[in-house]
């Protein structure tokens, strides 16, 4: 994969935690490639949701 597609995976998975220096998050902008982007952050939602569903789940299985 290149280095694009993993630095639009490690950017996606900052923001989901909402921290980030300006610095490197102007870096990241200009080096990656918007498609990217979009894939990675649809696919970490879904595994977001999927993953709640499935502690909630075994929390109420419980």
């Amino acid at each position: 994969m290149s280095s694009s597609f993993w630095r639009s995976i490690r950017m996606v998975g900052w923001s989901f935690f909402g921290i980030r220096k300006n610095s490197e998050s102007q870096e990241d902008t200009a080096r990656v490639n918007p498609f990217h982007i979009i894939v990675v952050g649809i696919a970490g939602a879904i595994i977001f949701v999927v993953g709640l569903i499935l502690l909630v789940n075994w929390v109420v299985a419980k």
